[in-house]
């Protein structure tokens, strides 16, 4: 059974975010048919961060950032939003986008390691046998797709640089201890990373006007709306409520649900490797949310 003493907000956050987030990679290659990565990102990340605004505005939230802030929320919107977001997306579309998904998601096994190693952190033995457990089934999802990996090495390098970006900005993030509402925070940290992708967008992305295809728009509209303003809140409430090694365990459920969503929409594999894989993510996610504040 789940410790008591994680909230049941965090565990509410952690659903909707592998939800969210799960069955988002299978558009990823929906949203760049007509447009690059980084025009696609920088009307995601931009208008997300507008969209939270707004609703914190509406709440009666200050949209204030104080300047102490600044430098934590830019540093970590760099490593976070910046580099996972494009190149995620790119891996996406070099494999397939369920494989792209697992190399991502290995971010919770980078965070343990560089708290480790860096930090000084030490974990329980029921944290460590947790994260072997997580990450023992995102490495089973990854066998299937060796061959896939062999065939675009650059995937599978952007996948793993994905992954390493994340958990680098999330013990930015947690450890400067921002202390602004949830949604300014999220807001600000998506228009922060929004502007050198924009720039990248100028630089590297369409070099033309045009009106994509309605069907493009519907998706990338989609993406904006629900897995980067949602799912982006949510991220963010779970590492603010639970400590770093046991707020990365829980996103290890996500690459499980772009898996059958990428099998479903894209029809990309989908076996009995993947059930095992679920049932140990499963279980480390239980051990971790289980496990006592010290």
């Amino acid at each position: 059974m789940p410790n008591p003493t994680v909230p049941r907000r965090a565990i509410f956050m952690l659903v909707a975010l592998t939800l969210v987030w799960g069955t988002n990679w299978p558009l990823f290659p929906y949203a760049v048919r007509e447009v690059s990565v980084w025009t696609f990102r920088t009307v995601a990340m931009f208008g997300a961060g507008l969209l939270l605004l707004l609703a914190a505005r509406v709440r009666g939230d200050s949209l204030a950032l104080p300047r102490k802030y600044w430098a934590t929320v830019t540093t970590a919107a760099f490593f976070y939003l910046v580099t996972w977001n494009i190149a995620s997306t790119y891996a996406a579309i070099l494999i397939p986008s369920g494989q792209a998904a697992v190399l991502g998601f290995t971010m919770p096994l980078w965070v343990a390691l560089i708290s480790w190693a860096v930090l000084g952190e030490r974990m329980s033995k029921r944290l460590l046998v947790a994260i072997v457990l997580g990450g023992a089934g995102v490495a089973l999802l990854m066998i299937p797709s060796l061959a896939a990996y062999a065939k675009a090495p650059a995937g599978f390098a952007l996948g793993l640089t994905a992954g390493i970006g994340w958990a680098v900005g999330t013990l930015i993030l947690k450890r400067g201890n921002v202390q602004v509402p949830l949604l300014v925070l999220t807001g600000w940290q998506l228009l922060v990373g929004a502007v050198p992708v924009g720039i990248g967008a100028l630089l590297l992305g369409d070099g033309h006007w045009f009106m994509p295809s309605w069907q493009s728009i519907a998706v990338i509209a989609w993406i904006t709306l629900v897995p980067m303003s949602i799912g982006n809140v949510c991220w963010f409430a779970i590492v603010g409520l639970l400590p770093t090694n046991i707020a990365g365990l829980s996103s290890v459920m996500v690459p499980v649900v772009a898996m059958v969503t990428g099998a479903i929409v894209n029809g990309e594999p989908l076996g009995p490797l993947q059930l095992v894989s679920m049932a140990m993510c499963v279980s480390g996610l239980v051990l971790a949310l289980g496990q006592k504040k010290k």
